[in-house]
């Protein structure tokens, strides 16, 4: 039996901001029909309720429970009753950037076949769901976008990976990866710098073929829409918490021309660097 294709779609908040969070409570949530993928990482805290989830086998959900849902892992709601949770979104390579790449180790574990839930145990609830509810409360009370907001909304956001890290401890192992876990993990840590088809082919020792249909398949999206999304996350953090000119971010998520980074940002966003960042100046004022 062929396997039926995954959507590939983003929240649309993911594509203006790196991280975000909110508490989601659905009493008559409605399951969906299809698979879909997103170029960002997610994870769910479930403060309430119930919920059964397909990703990667079937999981069923309560309180104290996290899914993680690594970026490009197809999944879908089945079930749910009255469930409420926080649901946080953020961008893998701009967390690889920044050094942490070791707190994705559960979301990696996920990829290769591990469990997809974590249980948080009960004595620390209450601090991590505080981390959820500080990290929210910093994007409403801090108007605009600036560095401090975005060092403090990435610490909070280490706090959490490693909270995640620490219950994850215990939970089961996955078997090993296959060529579309270790292409993706590749791209993941490498894509802000200078990458191509040919060197994601070669490093997972495959044909760029075989590699570009094994991820189109299993994600919906290709090798080369998976580089160009984490270039585009990491740009989109730059132009919103820092002030520095379109050719240093050009180099720093792996354009060497500043040219053609900016028609693949007007490509993808409908609109050059400078005018996006404009727009967004102006959205938040």
């Amino acid at each position: 039996m062929k396997k039926t294709r995954p959507i590939a779609t983003d929240h649309p908040a993911a594509r203006g901001r790196p991280i975000t969070v909110a508490h989601h409570e659905d009493h008559q949530a409605t399951p969906a029909a299809t698979l879909v993928t997103h170029t960002y990482a997610a994870l769910g805290f479930y403060t309430g309720g119930r919920s059964r989830v397909e990703l990667n086998g079937e999981w069923n959900l309560r309180e104290g429970d996290v899914l993680l849902i690594p970026a490009g892992e197809p999944h879908r709601m089945l079930e749910a009753r009255a469930q409420a949770f926080w649901g946080l979104s953020f961008c893998v390579p701009c967390v690889g950037a920044d050094g942490c790449a070791a707190l994705l180790a559960p979301f990696e574990r996920v990829r290769d076949g591990g469990s997809a839930v974590v249980h948080i145990p009960a004595a620390r609830r209450e601090y991590f769901a505080g981390l959820f509810r500080e990290l929210e409360n910093v994007g409403r009370e801090q108007r605009g976008a600036s560095e401090t907001l975005d060092a403090v909304q990435r610490s909070l956001l280490t706090l959490i990976l490693a909270e995640v890290d620490r219950a994850s401890s215990t939970e089961r192992r996955g078997t090993g990866g296959g060529v579309v876990v270790d292409a993706l993990r590749f791209i993941e840590r490498t894509c802000l710098g200078p990458l191509t088809l040919k060197e994601v082919a070669a490093a997972v020792r495959r044909s760029p073929a075989y590699v570009t249909t094994a991820l189109t398949q299993a994600t919906g999206r290709s090798a080369v829409q998976w580089i160009v999304s984490g270039r585009m996350a990491e740009a989109r953090r730059l132009l919103l918490h820092s002030d520095e000119l379109i050719e240093i971010i050009a180099e720093r998520v792996g354009y060497a021309d500043s040219t053609h980074f900016i028609r693949m940002f007007r490509r993808e966003h409908g609109a050059t660097p400078s005018a996006w960042r404009a727009a967004q100046a102006r959205a938040r004022t």
